[in-house]
């Protein structure tokens, strides 16, 4: 096989630069990021921008009015048949301007941390050391590769998604950038599919000591539909609907007229997905004259594994020829995997960097872990 005997050499190529690596690592980590700062988004996707120019791809942006610009950037393969491969990955993160004066880059014991490091600017450093790697190879990609780099995934994907989805119509597959699932690098082969919901309530004020009776208390209400909507989980089965905030009433002596709950949303299968979102329109009040009104719902749908088993089995493979240990996992956690993988797209995500502390003060990856990292997606780059 081809792949077999490439693939140790490439592998051994891409540990040479393994310091070049960690400086763009650290260079991207320390261009900050927020969903909400557009302007340094825009600043941060001109500087992955360049990189991808400097590389000979055709990129493009895709502006937007209130978020950061996408980025898009085209590598050619081998002939121009239908069905390119989707490379999906996201320019922002969870910390908010100046976070690197409290968490500045840096390295220790084989580790760099830094707010993004993990989730997910180590996956865009790997994308272009995969592209490297194989280009001084002479290893060129049978199908044209999109690397769509977009600047919302943090907060819901709200001006991406449509962009995802028509990346993923003209696609053969799509491989997600998400960091690996725990230490020993585990491939993402399951994810739930994730929402909000908010469940508002409708009374009618009193006063709570003269006339409490002509009221109609909203927060009791409520209480009695966070009763029932906790039932609606089934935890064996992967699904979770858990009452998050609540909020209702104004002083001790009124009656409450208003009250919600917000509720977070997770399910492995889109029949369970669809389930949950029935029973949550069916509920009905129980206090006479009180109102209630269901909002929201789910907003990415799962990852469910049929859609990445034959391509986990391949790159279970590459990573054989690599000499690397390869395993899957499922997570609660949502990604836009889930949009490309509901369009009926083959999808494998959790092919970023390896490590740990997603969205928390020890964010940090693994740096030995990078050339392999870079290597696997190499080689899915030249065999899909």
């Amino acid at each position: 096989m081809f792949a077999s005997e490439k693939l140790p050499r490439l592998l051994a190529d891409l540990r040479g630069r393994q310091t070049q690596m960690v400086r763009l690592l650290a260079k991207f980590t320390r261009a900050e990021s927020p969903s909400d700062a557009k302007r340094a988004v825009d600043l941060f996707g001109r500087m992955v921008a360049a990189e991808w120019r400097r590389r000979g791809a055709d990129v493009r942006f895709l502006h937007q009015a209130q978020r950061g610009d996408h980025v898009r950037a085209v590598w050619p393969g081998r002939s121009a048949r239908a069905g390119q491969i989707l490379v999906l990955g996201h320019l922002d993160t969870v910390y908010g301007l100046g976070t690197l004066r409290s968490m500045p880059f840096r390295l220790t014991r084989g580790r760099a941390f830094g707010p993004g490091v993990f989730d997910m600017k180590g996956g865009l450093v790997i994308a272009l050391f995969a592209v490297d790697a194989l280009a001084r190879a002479g290893w060129q990609p049978q199908r044209p590769v999109s690397f769509l780099w977009t600047s919302d995934e943090e907060v819901g994907s709200k001006t991406s998604r449509a962009l995802i989805e028509g990346e993923a119509r003209r696609s053969s597959a799509a491989l997600v950038l998400e960091p690996a699932s725990g230490p020993d690098g585990r491939l993402k082969t399951q994810r739930k599919g994730v929402g909000t919901a908010e469940v508002l309530v409708t009374g009618r004020a009193a006063h709570a000591g003269i006339d409490p009776d002509a009221g109609v208390n909203a927060v009791h209400e409520l209480a009695l539909q966070i009763a029932r909507i906790a039932q609606l989980s089934r935890t064996r089965r992967g699904i979770t609907v858990r009452p998050t905030v609540v909020e209702g009433g104004t002083r001790s002596n009124v009656i409450p007229a208003a009250a919600r709950v917000v509720v977070d949303l997770r399910a492995r299968s889109a029949a369970d997905m669809r389930a949950v979102e029935r029973s949550l329109r069916a509920l009905r009040p129980i206090l006479p004259g009180a109102k209630i009104e269901v909002r929201g719902g789910f907003s990415r749908p799962p990852l469910e594994r049929t859609a990445s088993a034959a391509l986990f089995a391949h790159a279970h493979e590459l990573a054989q020829a690599l000499g690397i240990a390869l395993e899957e996992a499922s997570t609660g956690g949502g990604s836009d995997g889930c949009f490309t993988a509901a369009m009926g797209v083959p999808t494998l995500d959790g092919l970023g960097a390896v490590g740990e502390g997603a969205h928390s003060a020890h964010e940090n990856v693994v740096v030995r872990a990078l050339p392999e990292r870079a290597a696997l997606l190499a080689g899915l780059l030249a065999t899909l």
